[in-house]
């Protein structure tokens, strides 16, 4: 009984550790995609505009931190009871997090391995339930737990875990994720991944018309639309049935000055175009201006087209026009597609006939014979 007992605990211990390294790690390599995260379920429970971001932004990385350290300690078996207890009461928040999730269905995505496993919330509920009885078990069982290393050595390796995932995050802030999970990775086409596939399944949508007559107020669908005797008040479409999404499926440029859209002709260009993204050019990061113009007056040189492209208002890009100088053109993009692009702002994307082919920080611009390097490889 004893030995099928320690099997069991050491079996979910290997379970949860493995569980929460991976969780906590692309969360901790990508700060602000769960930064974004964080601010969808605040948002869901109306108050996403209460908290800053920077402290949404800290506790991103806290988070991830916590959930990597945690997973390491209960692997090797690091201070067994204190683990065991704080993993139970983390496991036990997030799963009352993810049954609100389920029932009300704020968002799509937990976000609980953030873009490299994608999740139902269903799915997600499932996850955190048996990740909760494997603490359980750790928390009735913890001197089960086989130690791996010996007491004294278990503060070297509680520093060094803390150090390097904290570390991990800051990296990925000052330059980029060194992990790319999202469907704009380098060696990525963004006409492929907008392409549904021949046969597949497409979603289903149902309308429904609200209708006035004689002070009578009544529903009807398109199958039984009312004579024209009825006078139209209202309208409502949802979706009935679920299909396939290309991975990429808001991507689209619109000409700032005149409102047309130019996706295909800066998708089917066959030349080298950049891209300097910035979801938001009022908090985008001005101080490497300089290296930006310097790109685009070599972009000109080379004839290569350059453009800026934002879901900032005139007012935002006037503003930055005047602080920078900036002559390439600016264009618009929905904010969301800007920030799953990259994760800098601004950022640096170079693409060749619609692939990607190189994305830079503002931290870490290329110089000319970098760029050269790269048109003469591609």
């Amino acid at each position: 009984m004893n030995k099928a007992r320690k099997i069991l605990v050491n079996v979910c211990r290997v379970i949860f550790a493995m569980t929460l390294i991976f969780s906590g790690y692309v969360k901790a390599i990508d700060p602000l995609g769960t930064q974004y995260k964080i601010q969808d379920y605040l948002s869901a429970a109306g108050i996403g505009n209460i908290l800053p971001d920077w402290i949404v932004l800290a506790f991103s990385i806290g988070l991830a931190a916590l959930e990597f350290s945690l997973g390491v300690f209960v692997l090797l078996a690091i201070r067994r009871r204190q683990s065991s207890k704080v993993a139970c009461c983390l496991m036990t928040v997030m799963t009352l997090i993810t049954i609100w999730i389920a029932i009300a269905d704020p968002v799509k995505d937990c976000g609980c391995f953030g873009d490299a496993i994608v999740l139902s919330n269903t799915q997600t509920l499932v996850k955190n339930i048996i990740l909760l009885g494997c603490a359980w078990m750790l928390v009735l069982y913890p001197t089960e737990c086989m130690r791996i290393l010996p007491k004294k050595a278990q503060w070297i390796i509680i520093n060094i875990t803390v150090i390097f995932i904290l570390l991990s995050s800051i990296w990925s802030l000052y330059y980029l994720p060194p992990i790319d999970f999202r469907p704009y990775h380098i060696g990525a086409n963004i006409k492929k991944g907008m392409e549904i596939p021949e046969g597949a399944e497409m979603p289903q949508f149902e309308t429904t018309f609200i209708m006035e007559k004689d002070g009578q107020r009544k529903e009807f669908s398109l199958e039984n639309y009312p004579d024209s005797t009825w006078t139209f008040i209202d309208s409502k479409t949802i979706q009935t049935k679920e299909g396939y999404t290309p991975p990429i499926h808001d991507f689209s440029i619109e000409d700032r000055k005149t409102g047309v859209n130019i996706t295909s002709q800066v998708l089917n260009d066959k030349g080298f175009t950049f891209l300097l993204i910035s979801p938001h050019l009022e908090k985008a990061d001005d101080s490497n201006f300089g290296e930006i113009d310097q790109i685009y007056e070599f972009a000109q040189e080379q004839g290569c087209k350059m453009y800026c492209l934002t879901a900032s208002g005139d007012q935002a890009i006037q503003r930055w026009i005047d602080m920078t100088g900036a002559e390439y053109p600016f264009c618009n993009t929905d904010e969301i597609t800007l920030k799953t692009i990259i994760r800098s702002n601004p950022g640096l994307v170079l693409i060749k006939d619609a692939t990607i082919i190189g994305k830079w920080s503002h931290n870490d611009l290329p110089n000319q014979d970098e760029i050269k390097k790269i048109i003469k490889e591609n």
